[in-house]
């Protein structure tokens, strides 16, 4: 994988990882205004490290082609 491909992919995996943590801090801090908000929060925390597991098998499937 070329030096940009690789740059892009960790980009875009920090991004998603700073999205989660976000997330996160905020249900930590007590700011889910109910259990929908919260379940709806797991959901986007879920979400978020599915994209992030694809991102992180197709850089492998990359490095391996």
């Amino acid at each position: 994988m070329t030096g940009a491909s690789t740059h892009v992919l960790e980009t875009l995996r920090q991004q998603l990882r700073e999205q989660m943590n976000d997330v996160t801090d905020n249900m930590v801090g007590g700011n889910c205004k109910d259990f929908p908000d919260y379940t709806h929060q797991v959901g986007i925390i879920k979400g978020l490290a599915h994209a992030e597991r694809e991102l992180l098998d197709l850089d492998e499937r990359i490095e391996n082609a």
